[in-house]
């Protein structure tokens, strides 16, 4: 496991805020404070840092990713795994008062979430008739019953004899065979999709089933038994909408299945084979991410794996890499995956601006340890880009198929600051490989150069709100600010083009939503980095008005906060708990179009400077990552840490550029 190293983890030091002040009588002080509040938040980030030369801090996501490795466990047969009961412990551990599991921290109760989690504990032992369960199953009732559940889900329960594969999309592993022009095909849906429909696409062409005892099945959550069967309302005469049309196919695609061309269905379950074992090269796991590392278990169970298989045996290590201890005393619980080279990333940059030298210890092994984890093979991303040299950063410690536009454009610019002279031929890479990742509108998406194509997102298997990987504002600002890094600017034909498709994207309100970060503050922050960054006209109205937009959601003791709940309900963008990261950004944004001797910043960066903790870090219970908005956030542990360091050292920079300056 990669958690043994105890630098990993977040510190169980003490966290009591310093309570220190910039206000009143100790403004005089401000300098000293701020010296002094940044040098133990630089010096306890530098502890962090692994021996390898990489930091690492824990992802946290929901109960799904304890519930859905029981169910996974129970159809492999493999439910006396010991480790189930501490797994169960800790799903236990994390129902609400209401009998619910949520999404996130102070979240409503999800309903697949919930069904997961009682399906996963009766199976586990628990009593139905226990307080637990029945407040559980009281309030699946309430929430429309477990028909209800999304198609992932239904997988699951599909596979466990709940119910009819005929209620999950039909996913036929021939897609596999399906041409590049072709509107549906591998390479036009995001690569996170990729690697779960087709394993899914042999789950639901062979159709296991792992009967289970009648007293530990789920019979009670449905309240219509006959629409748990089917996967929507039937479709009478000509289809009316995308999703009837994608329902009627659906019902085709079943009839197919139920009798295929079997040399034609032969050579699909090869050739997916062939892809996945290709995918799982070099990688920790498929994707490395959770969901596809659980699925391809159970299809490569279905292709004749055994489970002393080789294949199988990594497989099954990789997802118990993915286990951390507690925090209760015998309790496991499981992260959606690593996430090493972004936190190494966003260190460097952050270490960066607090005027770590290059030459140090610190900055050498971190750029030794980026430099190893360089893509330089050609996967998925080539389909759609066509002769680019290979090059990039992926997310996890091992997942060469899959780098991504964010972590490229952080890690490029992290090496550009803080790798000397032996990172510059990568830097010179990465940059070449941004470029070519553009996509026509000007903006870039996270894994491929895409096309938008919103009527995939119709297609019943949709549901994961993630089908498509499009251009957002959020990743072409942070490419912006790494352009501008390394010495591009707004003159730059490509970076007009991203500007223009920023601007856009700008919500009526002057902000920018936020893919991959909760949410508007996220956005916003980041795009109005990158524009600084290239040197575009920040008095520009446009521009203005974003920065007026985080003044005024910023709190009255000058903190940002902003909840998961934005992105179902756009009237609550910006508020929410204040949290360390998020009032980091509202600072970094508002120097970015302000510049940092406006009055809003220094009020950020007092409240950061009051929050701080005993041990250099901040407090942050609550998630402000995302990774499928409306269905699955994060909460990366070191974000409480590297972004109020990244904001703390840009004030002070700042602010000794205007001191010197006057």
């Amino acid at each position: 496991m990669h958690v043994t190293d105890s630098t990993q983890l977040s510190p169980r030091l003490s966290r009591q805020p310093l309570h220190v002040s910039l206000d009143g009588a100790r403004a005089a002080d401000e300098g000293r404070l701020l010296e002094r509040c940044l040098e133990r938040a630089r010096d306890a980030l530098l502890a962090k840092q692994n021996a390898k030369g990489y930091w690492v801090g824990e992802l946290q996501g929901d109960s799904i990713l304890e519930s859905e490795y029981i169910l996974l466990k129970w159809i492999l047969g493999q439910e006396d795994d010991q480790n189930l009961p501490p797994i169960s412990n800790f799903l236990r551990s994390l129902q609400n008062a209401d009998g619910g599991w949520s999404l996130y921290p102070g979240g409503p109760a999800d309903l697949s979430g919930t069904v997961k989690g009682y399906f996963s504990l009766k199976l586990m032992g628990d009593d139905p008739d226990a307080p637990h369960m029945r407040k559980a199953r009281e309030l699946i009732w309430s929430l429309g019953g477990a028909e209800k559940c999304n198609t992932f889900t239904k997988f699951y329960f599909a596979a466990l004899g709940q119910i009819s594969y005929d209620s999950c999309p039909a996913i036929p592993p021939e897609i596999v065979f399906l041409p590049k022009w072709f509107y549906f095909n591998l390479y036009h849906v995001s690569a996170w999709t990729r690697t779960m429909i087709l394993p899914l696409g042999i789950v639901t062409s062979l159709r296991p089933i792992r009967r289970v005892p009648a007293n530990r099945g789920i019979s009670e959550l449905y309240l219509d038994r006959e629409a748990a069967d089917r996967l929507g309302e039937p479709v009478p005469g000509i289809p009316r909408s995308w999703r009837q049309l994608f329902l009627k196919i659906d019902g085709l695609l079943k009839i197919y299945n139920a009798s295929p061309f079997s040399f034609l269905r032969q050579r699909a379950l090869k050739a997916a084979e062939a892809w996945l074992l290709e995918h799982m090269e070099g990688c920790d796991g498929l994707g490395a991410i959770f969901p596809p590392m659980v699925y391809i278990l159970i299809a490569f169970r279905l292709l004749g794996y055994k489970d002393d298989h080789p294949v199988i045996q990594k497989a099954q290590q990789d997802l118990r890499d993915l286990y951390l201890p507690g925090p209760g005393p015998d309790q496991i619980r499981v992260q959606p995956c690593h996430s090493p080279v972004w936190d190494t990333g966003i260190a460097m940059h952050a270490l960066a601006e607090a005027e770590l030298s290059s030459d140090s210890d610190a900055a050498q092994r971190a750029t030794q340890w980026l430099l190893e984890k360089e893509c330089r093979i050609s996967s998925d991303w080539q389909n759609n880009c066509p002769g680019a040299p290979a090059a990039g950063w992926f997310f996890e410690f091992n997942n060469p198929h899959y780098p991504d536009v964010d972590d490229t454009a952080m890690v490029t610019m992290a090496l550009s600051r803080l790798g000397g002279d032996v990172a510059k031929p990568a830097v010179q890479r990465g940059l070449g490989w941004l470029f070519a990742m553009q996509n026509d509108d000007g903006g870039w998406a996270a894994f491929d150069r895409t096309t938008d194509r919103p009527i995939l997102e119709k297609i019943p298997f949709a549901d994961h709100n993630a089908m498509q990987d499009p251009s957002c504002p959020d990743i072409t600002g942070r490419v912006l600010e790494c352009l501008g890094h390394c010495g591009f600017t707004a003159e730059n034909p490509a970076i007009k083009r991203a500007i223009n498709f920023i601007a856009s994207q700008q919500d009526g309100s002057g902000a920018w939503w936020g893919r991959w970060g909760v949410n508007f503050v996220y956005g916003t922050w980041q795009v109005l980095c990158g524009l600084r960054a290239v040197k575009q006209d920040m008095k520009a109205p446009w521009i203005v008005r974003a920065a007026d937009w985080l003044e005024s959601v910023q709190k009255a003791d000058g903190s940002f906060g902003e909840s998961c709940a934005s992105y179902d309900d756009p009237s609550l963008k910006g508020q929410g708990e204040s949290t360390a990261s998020q009032t980091a950004w509202g600072a970094m944004g508002l120097i970015a179009a302000r510049g940092a001797e406006d009055p809003c910043v220094a009020r950020a960066i007092n409240w950061l400077i009051e929050q701080q903790a005993q041990d250099g870090a901040w407090d942050e219970p609550w998630f402000t990552g995302t990774g499928f908005p409306r269905v699955f956030y994060l909460k990366y542990h070191l974000y409480r840490h590297y972004f109020p360091v990244m904001a703390l050292a840009r004030y002070r920079k700042l602010k000794r550029s205007s001191h010197d300056g006057r």
